[in-house]
């Protein structure tokens, strides 16, 4: 099996790790717009060669887009007049409306499955990838009634295979579910690095007196602009609601903090700690 990384970054270099353990006959090709990327993918194993866009979807069996999810929408729809009849195209982006969009009524449509692997780190790059970033999480596939069962059971398999635990959802579903679990939480680390930025004029006052709260609240704040922002842009709407209901939360809680109200302070504490409850929860499923 022959399969090209589209984009050898942290998502699509910890896949090609993380499948050639699983399967060590398989040939990795990158393709990167980043000379100095495609090097260091060879260099840390995670592709064998690099070659140029067309080459390698020419000889694909498989082609994975791990690039930021306003270029797969873009590629996408050409991709598919190119690819060849036996290949299955299969994107990795945190959004799917837009993507699924582009290629509705796509004469190869059945021949792409469109994922989502619940998982990543605030780094990027080929040299963040790491093999065991993938095993144990998520995965989303949507719209998979529209992909033809050959591709889906590949992807499938290959998800599963590197132990994943897989979900289906439409593409709306998943857009609005990440607004609220993911993409809020990113433009939260952000603000808050913005803030304390932007107040604390001596940066060094910020790192003697930062603690464990601080640095894994604004964790996220250090991941790609590149990346977050056409995902806040192609899933606006759903983003926007989940700002509007946060920021509602935050002004309640202003208003009980400027009252000396600390009782409701504490209740809105204890509503909120049910959520250890749900997420440990998730993790013994």
């Amino acid at each position: 099996m022959i399969i090209s990384i589209i984009g050898i970054g942290l998502l699509g270099g910890s896949f090609a790790l993380a499948v050639r353990e699983k399967y060590p006959r398989a040939q990795f090709i990158g393709v990167d717009a980043s000379p100095v990327h495609g090097q260091l993918a060879i260099a840390k194993g995670i592709v064998d060669e690099i070659r140029t866009f067309d080459e390698a979807v020419a000889v694909s069996d498989l082609i994975v887009l791990a690039i930021p999810v306003n270029a797969i929408a873009d590629l996408l729809p050409s991709l598919l007049d190119r690819v060849p009849d036996k290949a299955t195209v299969l994107d990795l982006g945190s959004t799917k409306g837009l993507i699924c969009q582009a290629v509705e009524g796509h004469p190869k449509r059945a021949q792409f499955v469109a994922a989502h692997p619940m998982a990543g780190t605030e780094n990027s790059g080929p040299g963040a990838a790491f093999r065991e970033l993938l095993p144990g999480k998520n995965l989303i596939i949507c719209d998979r009634d529209k992909s033809r069962s050959d591709s889906l059971k590949l992807a499938e398999a290959l998800f599963r295979d590197i132990g994943m635990k897989i979900f289906y959802m439409t593409p709306q579903e998943h857009d609005l579910h990440l607004a609220y679990v993911s993409h809020l939480s990113h433009i939260s680390a952000f603000a808050l690095g913005l803030t304390v930025l932007e107040k604390e004029k001596d940066e060094q006052a910020i790192f003697d007196m930062a603690s464990t709260g601080f640095s894994s609240t604004v964790r996220l704040a250090k991941s790609s602009p590149q990346m977050w922002a056409p995902i806040f842009d192609q899933n606006r709407t759903n983003v926007s609601q989940a700002l509007a209901d946060y920021i509602e939360f935050l002004q309640q809680f202003k208003q009980v903090i400027d009252q000396q109200d600390v009782t409701t302070s504490l209740e809105f504490m204890q509503r909120a700690n049910v959520i250890r409850r749900v997420l440990e929860g998730i993790e013994k499923r």
